[in-house]
């Protein structure tokens, strides 16, 4: 008896030209968790959900987890987490990353604040003008709205 009920049923139905479809119906039952959105995930979407499970974590200055965080700390630690390094600071971790214009943004970019050429707070852009980051003494990480315009965005790759 089969603990799938039913594949054998559609292997027999399949024919000799399904049975590359009647495989790839098989695998996904038999792996549910790994879909082509799975596969597909950026390092940048990966780090982002780092970052999110770190909500509630105080502001330390100097701090990269994994209790406490700076701003730049925050994405340095959730980056390392899925494998990518990037520098200690955020004009560091400006100067390493892919620039790309707002319109480009995704979720899982760098969100660089700036001042003219100095780049002083970085987060982790999470959709719908929002970042993770952890902002500043007295606070803690937490989603927030971009509240500047003076903003540049990078790819880690």
């Amino acid at each position: 008896m089969s603990a799938f009920p039913g594949i054998s049923t559609l292997m027999s139905r399949a024919g000799a030209a399904s049975v590359v479809t009647a495989a790839t119906v098989t695998a996904s039952m038999l792996l549910p968790g790994m879909s082509a959105e799975a596969s597909a995930a950026t390092p940048g979407a990966a780090a982002l959900k780092v970052a999110a499970s770190k909500q509630g974590s105080p502001y330390q200055y100097g701090a990269a987890g994994p209790n406490r965080f700076d701003c730049s700390g925050l994405t340095l630690y959730s980056f390392k987490k899925v494998g990518k390094n990037l520098p200690r600071t955020a004009a560091d971790q400006y100067n390493k990353t892919r620039h790309i214009s707002s319109g480009s943004r995704q979720a899982g970019d760098l969100v660089f604040f700036h001042s003219g050429s100095n780049v002083y707070h970085v987060g982790i852009y999470a959709g719908n003008n929002k970042i993770w980051h952890s902002p500043k003494p007295g606070t803690s990480v937490r989603l927030e709205k971009i509240w500047s315009g003076s903003v540049w965005y990078g790819r880690v790759n």
